[in-house]
């Protein structure tokens, strides 16, 4: 999966999380930049990530995060390591 399709998983995933149709976002968004991304909608966007992708986060990366970009790398490097010969 590249960082483009993950991005774009990730956009739609905080459209449903969010309940927000048309959000725009890009690496450098931040939950400040999203009026409907409080600590509670945080929590349940990274399980729904955790689900989507079939990961699982570590508190120090969810606490290392400072944008979308950041939580892009971490996803793409945790789905690579699941690959069968990485």
């Amino acid at each position: 999966m590249s960082s483009n399709e993950t991005l774009e998983s990730l956009r739609e995933l905080m459209s449903d999380v969010l309940d927000v149709d048309d959000i725009v976002v890009d690496e450098n968004t931040t939950a400040h930049d999203v009026e409907e991304w409080d600590s509670l909608s945080h929590i349940r966007l990274i399980v729904a990530i955790e689900q989507r992708f079939g990961i699982r986060f570590k508190n120090s990366e969810i606490e290392n995060l400072q944008n979308v970009g950041d939580l892009v790398k971490v996803i793409d490097a945790k789905v690579a390591q699941l690959q069968p010969g990485q």
